[in-house]
């Protein structure tokens, strides 16, 4: 996941798709010097093959019959790959028969095998969602809905204290409050309002933007056919957790729900320490508000199926906004709070000092619910704003997301929201330039400096904006560039990996995630994005390569490259989605 290991090491936890997860006993025989997407690809689709050990050739697509269907010329690559070596390049977009086939390489072999089909990404873009089933806290995971992974309910937290750093007059320190539901953050079994935060949003970003596409998602999870989409129920597992983590009588959020320290790698059920609310805190609280503001707006749609819950979460949000706005600059700094009260927490910290993108996420999100110009005008939209990419410590995009997705906003009045779609375009035109030279093709291959902690959701993350681009712009240049990071993660990197667990002939098989090593089951739990390349070995689990994109290691140890975590699925299931709703307007170059 992220730096929250350099403050508080741990895991991750898990989630897995039922029906759709294939197994990953049985591996196909595939040459690993051949590096593709492994699921496949659309017939209209680019197609590409990424090779590190051959020359300047002829390459073969051959049938499941071994019958050669189509031959091309392979092309060596424009630069080198971080290792300084040169890759040669398989295209073949222009065959686009539909079925199953390998890409073959005299003296190197064949590669895994894929598809070209239509719709060929929808039972791993679903899989991403059911993951997060797989995550609940307090509810037993039913055979009926979690098939093998079935297992015992964990935490129900009804009796939660509220710890020292989190006491009031009305709530003193031992108060015993009630906080069940939500989605185990990571490989622990701990709930953080931050990561949540931004986890919940991405979710609700997916169904917003494509909420015809996402009403056809079908997940087999306890509330299916309750006339709300599956997407939007397990969203709504974790958004009532989150409202029980604001203090009523003040309006600000505490900063996660906890043990003291981390458990053991047993099953949820066999976790059983005291749970704490800990310190409120500034960035929990303006990460709560802008999910509550949007959460509003999209659940406003459903008033008969639930009423009254998008006026809940609008008052929630605008009793955290002011919160915070008279507790603008309290930070959970975990190492400072433990030299002051007990127990001390040793759980992941997510600490953050700087919340001015906390602030502008909040404000835009309120503003484009409610249409109040006082939210607008603590935005801070500029021409030299700068943007990156989004993480749970960086949230400043998605509240530009949001105010240049939603049309009814009054441009004449704020002439500032058309240069921020232009800022928004400039700033996606500068992740793509130059991907099509690299040794892999894709935007996530450009720079070395990407191959940190959670490399993966940073692929993920590119793609989505990527989408947004295209859906201001219609320019498929952006589409086809976002299909390119899929490709990566699954597949077409230097690792050879599909980092979907249980998804691709080469699939993770021992993720750093407590239920997939505690429940006895060879495969692990499957559609969780496993964190990716990362060299910096923070765990002490050595590597074969240090070379930036492919250092990594199928290890449950490693959870410096080999962990999952909610921030991470849920750009992976956006973008996956995404490229499944959007298939047909995907064109080759």
């Amino acid at each position: 996941m992220n730096n929250r290991y350099l403050n508080g090491i741990w895991l991750v936890i898990g989630c897995c798709f039922l029906q759709l997860a294939s197994s990953a006993q049985t591996v196909p025989a595939g040459n690993t010097n051949i590096k593709l997407n492994q699921i496949g690809f659309y017939p209209a689709a680019t197609k590409i093959a990424v090779i590190t050990n051959a020359k300047v050739g002829k390459f073969y697509i051959q049938n499941s019959s071994k019958k050669t269907v189509f031959t091309g010329e392979l092309k060596q690559s424009a630069q080198s790959a971080f290792s300084g070596k040169y890759t040669y390049i398989a295209n073949f977009t222009s065959f686009n028969k539909p079925g199953k086939y390998t890409v073959s390489i005299l003296g190197t072999g064949s590669s895994y095998p894929f598809e070209i089909k239509e719709s060929v990404y929808k039972n791993v873009a679903d899989a991403a969602i059911k993951a997060f089933y797989f995550q609940r806290a307090s509810i037993p995971l039913d055979e009926k809905y979690a098939g093998k992974w079935h297992r015992a309910e964990g935490h129900p937290d009804d009796k939660v204290l509220v710890h020292a750093s989190a006491a009031t007059d009305k709530r003193p320190a031992g108060t015993v409050i009630s906080s069940p539901r939500g989605w185990y953050d990571a490989g622990d079994y701990n709930k953080y309002i931050v990561n949540s935060g931004i986890t919940t949003a991405t979710l609700l970003s997916l169904y917003e933007d494509f909420p015809e596409y996402m009403k056809t998602v079908q997940l087999n999870i306890p509330e299916s056919n309750n006339r709300i989409p599956d997407v939007l129920d397990e969203i709504l597992w974790n958004l009532r957790w989150m409202l029980t983590m604001q203090d009523p009588n003040d309006g600000g959020v505490y900063h996660k729900l906890t043990n003291a320290n981390f458990d053991g790698m047993v099953m949820p059920d066999k976790a059983g320490a005291t749970r704490y609310v800990v310190q409120k805190g500034t960035a929990a609280t303006l990460d709560f508000a802008a999910v509550m503001a949007q959460a509003s707006r999209i659940f406003k749609k459903f008033p008969d199926q639930l009423p009254g819950l998008a006026d809940s979460c609008l008052d929630a949000a605008e009793l955290a906004w002011q919160w915070a706005s008279k507790n603008p600059n309290v930070v959970y700094e975990q190492d400072a709070m433990n030299k002051q009260f007990s127990p001390k927490i040793t759980t992941g910290g997510y600490g953050d000092r700087y919340f001015s993108d906390e602030l502008s996420w909040a404000a835009a999100e309120l503003y484009v619910t409610t249409g109040e110009d006082e939210y607008f005008n603590n935005i801070g939209l500029g021409k030299n704003i700068g943007v990156q990419v989004p993480s749970w410590a960086q949230v400043r995009l998605l509240g530009f997301y949001t105010l240049t997705q939603h049309p009814g906003i009054q441009i004449a009045n704020h002439p500032e929201l058309k240069q921020l779609k232009e800022n928004l375009l400039d700033f996606a035109d500068s992740i793509i330039e130059g991907a099509d030279s690299n040794a892999y093709q894709t935007v996530m291959t450009k720079a070395p400096a990407k191959f940190k902690w959670g490399s993966n959701s940073d692929a993920a993350n590119q793609g989505i904006l990527l989408i947004k681009a295209y859906q201001l712009s219609h320019n498929k240049k952006y589409l086809n560039s976002a299909l390119s990071n899929l490709d990566y993660i699954l597949g077409r990197n230097a690792a050879g990996y599909s980092y979907v667990t249980g998804y691709g002939s080469k699939s993770p098989m021992h993720p750093h995630h407590r239920p997939s090593v505690a429940d006895g089951i060879v495969e692990p739990v499957p559609g969780l994005l496993s964190g990716g390349a990362n060299a910096g070995m923070q765990d002490g689990v050595k590597l074969a390569s240090i070379v930036p994109d492919e250092a990594f290691i199928d290890d449950d140890r490693s959870y410096a490259t080999n962990e999952i975590a909610i921030n991470w699925n849920a750009p992976i299931a956006y973008l996956a989605n995404a490229i499944e709703a959007l298939q047909r307007e995907i064109v080759t170059k």
